[in-house]
């Protein structure tokens, strides 16, 4: 099982655009229409699945929320803070 990241490990290590919301990182990713979020929530989908981490995502009209934590370590850890950039590195 992962460690759980403290609160200042937390806001050092949070990557660009993310927000922390209790037990969880946080974010919207936004787009041009549908089919683009549907797009980048596909590849997401692989990258968590090849993390073997995998987050609760919303699609919406133009945007994708998504949302990160650890659930057997209950909150966040270095996993969520990983993914998060990939998530973003993604959406670029």
């Amino acid at each position: 099982m992962a460690d759980l990241l403290s609160d200042d490990e937390i806001e050092a290590q949070c990557p660009d655009g993310w927000e922390r919301d209790g037990d969880e990182l946080v974010r919207t990713f936004e787009f041009d229409g549908y089919l683009d979020g549907v797009g980048f929530a596909a590849g997401a989908g692989g990258l968590a699945e090849e993390a073997w981490h995998h987050p609760e995502m919303t699609i919406g009209y133009a945007e994708v929320e998504v949302r990160l934590t650890t659930h057997d370590a209950g909150g966040i850890t270095a996993k969520d803070v990983d993914l998060a950039g990939r998530l973003n590195d993604l959406a670029e």
